[in-house]
């Protein structure tokens, strides 16, 4: 990975850009780890990764500190979870797509997931 995504600050939108093209989306996906890109039934993408865990507290300890970062960076996934794992998916409400924002905050989620 050339650029840490995790070291740069995500950008409120509110709308007014183009959401990221599959081309821009490959590019950006070589800079954060094992996230899926999937379509919604609107034909619009977004970020998806399943995490792993012990049990359901380590779920849930995990869970709160993606609550953290999303708060500190005013961007916020949809979440979930339950006994073992967690569930984040990422995209912008505003544009009904993916940003750079997008992967800035799940390159934030991947650092505390270590």
């Amino acid at each position: 990975m050339s650029e840490d995504l995790s070291n740069k600050k995500c950008i409120p939108c509110e709308g007014g850009i183009p959401a990221f093209t599959i081309e821009q989306i490959n590019d950006f996906l070589k800079k954060v780890n094992d996230w899926n890109v999937s379509e919604d039934e609107k034909n619009k993408f977004y970020l998806i990764k399943e995490f792993s865990f012990k049990n359901f507290i380590s779920s849930q300890m995990f869970v709160n500190k993606v609550g953290d970062i999303a708060e500190k960076e005013g961007h916020h996934p949809d979440i979930s979870y339950g006994w073992g794992y967690a569930k984040i998916k990422i995209y912008t409400h505003a544009i009904q797509g993916l940003a750079e924002s997008d992967f800035i905050l799940a390159s934030k989620v991947d650092k505390i997931a270590k």
